[in-house]
């Protein structure tokens, strides 16, 4: 999943004066340096299950904090040629 807005996710946490080091811990991960490069913008990508608990435990819904990230590429054939191509 995508990160959409940083600074959307840094009020939140500054509202509810929640760290970086406790949404970690809520993310599962066992250290708080990725949270530290997502919350800087060195980042803006996680796995889906972190976000859904981050998103959970801040009380707001998944889509006001990321965006899905499909990565799957999509084959279709080209009308002129008949020959597949991957987009």
């Amino acid at each position: 999943m995508k990160l959409k807005d940083r600074k959307k996710l840094l009020t939140i946490m500054e509202i509810q004066e929640v760290s970086r080091r406790e949404l970690a811990r809520v993310a599962g991960w066992h250290s708080h340096s990725y949270m530290n490069r997502l919350c800087n913008g060195d980042v803006d990508t996680l796995q889906p299950e972190p976000a859904l608990r981050i998103a959970k435990f801040l009380g707001v819904g998944v889509d006001d904090l990321f965006l899905t990230k499909v990565e799957e590429k999509i084959e279709h054939s080209d009308m002129k040629t008949g020959r597949k191509k991957v987009a």
